[in-house]
């Protein structure tokens, strides 16, 4: 069984044991987290499609670490104006493994 979930402006693809790295949420490690934006649950007998979401479905997982992304270099530059900046920046992360697929 799988569910497609929506949290943090995007949408992933979540089994049962699976680990996803999400947009940061504010919860401590161990912490359980539950996520109602399920828009689609799939199993090899059929498919639930919601309209926008899955009624009464619902995702849990356990948070497992919080931490921030590699750095990346942000760059501005403006040839031949004398123009240029240059950032950083680094993207936080909370560490999900899912545990179930409730159905409702």
């Amino acid at each position: 069984m799988y569910a497609v979930i929506r949290t943090g402006g995007k949408q992933y693809r979540v089994s049962k044991g699976d680990t996803v790295e999400v947009e940061k949420l504010g919860a401590e490690v161990g912490d359980e987290v539950r996520f109602s934006d399920v828009l689609l649950v799939g199993s090899e007998e059929a498919t639930t499609v919601g309209r926008p979401t899955v009624s009464g479905a619902e995702v849990v997982g356990k948070v497992v670490f919080n931490g921030r992304a590699p750095k990346i270099v942000v760059f501005k530059m403006k040839r031949r104006k004398g123009y240029r900046r240059k950032a950083g920046h680094r993207q936080a992360y909370t560490r999900v493994v899912i545990s179930d697929i409730n159905l409702g």
